[in-house]
């Protein structure tokens, strides 16, 4: 079996490589890979003691990060490795200020280049999170004496460990990974069920992290002016059809502004066709004496925006759940008592269905439905008698104490991992 996963390894960098040809993130993780080794030979000598934290992509990475701060305050004489697999994660956080004395994209599981890699410090703890699992650098690190957590992990059927072919990745996994801090009690069971039983529930970290957006900072210039006393519907990390849903409701909400934050810019240009009136971000901060209350849509074409422009809304639609790349992040909404609406394409998203189950959230499967959901709570909101308490203010209520009553993840992560690693 190792033979065959080795053999995957290398077709999968093939295939990778041919569509790097005609897309240009993957060709940005391929040509980044080559300098993974030659970036952490400059950060680190062969006996410098290291905290590494693994992430797939940017949401993961969100994930982790509140462990791996925690983990430094404990380690101050450790060195911090952030990797990634994918373009989206390290392409974006390499240019915002982090913790990392070193950030670079993990190598391709290939048994030679993983050794060039791990052997150039001495990594004594490493973490990853969710599902992100390659054998042979979990192999060359246990091999190495390394610690190896995964956080937040999430386990769920049809996952190749339950298949008879995957029963030996299982077997691995088993015997490298000195414990599992599951999202939820089914996953912790599905992992027991394969002889995963070195694990406990902790929650999901990252609601620690957006309930630290309660105590910072939430102003954003021009916003307030924007949405004056109305009422504010905000699309976060907005795809298609999450722009179908807008286009429906700005003639139907006429009193109601709109804010848009595609979740790629280069949406921005389909977005200003979309909607010809609206204005951009970018111009309210280059012609500060704009009138921006004249307008009733507020396009986002900066990053970094978006979970400060949460604590703004009425209702939030957050984008990615009519897609098959999955829902994006809906905590950074309903921290700040945020109803979200979302597409039904949220299978890996556990707290979705949490929140919905609260009644904090609605999911649709088309945006017609959704679209005429909106409608109806924003009027009844707008015509209620004072002091009457309208279903969107009720599924505000909700999803706010939704995200308050969840557990402190980071502190239950952190007591075991310290626990483990006393000298």
């Amino acid at each position: 079996m190792k033979s065959l996963y080795n053999l995957f390894v290398r077709l999968m960098i093939f295939g990778m490589k041919v569509f790097a040809l005609v897309n240009s993130k993957t060709k940005k993780g391929i040509r980044g890979r080559k300098q993974s080794v030659e970036i952490v030979k400059n950060a680190f000598a062969p006996e410098d003691k290291v905290l590494w934290m693994h992430a797939s992509s940017l949401g993961e990475y969100e994930q982790g990060l509140p462990v791996l701060e925690k983990l430094k305050e404990q380690f101050t004489d450790h060195k911090v490795l952030i990797t990634f697999f994918s373009p989206s994660g390290y392409e974006n956080v390499k240019k915002k200020k982090h913790m990392a004395d070193a950030i670079c994209y993990l190598p391709f599981d290939k048994k030679k280049d993983v050794q060039d890699f791990v052997s150039s410090f001495d990594c004594q703890i490493f973490f990853t999170v969710k599902y992100d699992y390659w054998y042979n650098l979990l192999n060359a690190l246990k091999n190495r004496g390394t610690k190896l957590y995964v956080i937040s992990a999430l386990f769920y059927e049809h996952q190749i460990f339950f298949e008879n072919y995957g029963k030996w990745f299982a077997k691995q996994l088993k015997n490298n990974i000195d414990w599992f801090f599951h999202q939820t009690i089914k996953s912790s069971a599905l992992a027991k069920n394969i002889g995963l039983v070195n694990s406990s529930v902790s929650g999901d970290t990252r609601f620690d992290r957006v309930k630290q957006f309660l105590d910072r900072e939430n102003h954003l210039d021009f916003i307030d002016d924007f949405k004056g006393s109305q009422k504010l519907i905000v699309f976060g990390s907005s795809w298609q059809t999450e722009e179908d849903i807008a286009q429906l409701l700005v003639k139907k909400l006429p009193e109601t502004k709109f804010a848009i934050a595609p979740h790629d810019l280069h949406r921005v240009s389909h977005l200003l066709k979309l909607f010809p009136n609206a204005i951009l971000y970018s111009s309210l901060s280059n012609s500060p004496t704009f009138q921006t209350s004249n307008y009733q849509i507020l396009i986002i074409d900066s990053i970094g925006k978006l979970s400060k422009l949460y604590s703004y809304a009425d209702l939030a639609v957050v984008g990615g759940g009519f897609h098959s790349a999955g829902l994006h992040n809906i905590l950074e909404a309903a921290v700040y008592s945020v109803p979200v609406i979302f597409g039904n394409q949220y299978q890996k998203n556990p707290e979705a269905d949490d929140l919905v189950t609260a009644k904090g959230g609605k999911h649709f499967d088309d945006f017609v439905t959704a679209a005429a959901f909106i409608e109806e709570v924003m009027k009844k909101d707008l015509s209620a008698e004072e002091g009457e308490i309208s279903y969107l203010k009720e599924m505000s209520k909700n999803a706010g104490d939704f995200v308050k009553s969840q557990p402190n993840s980071t502190g239950i992560i952190l007591r075991k991992i310290l626990l483990q690693n006393e000298n």
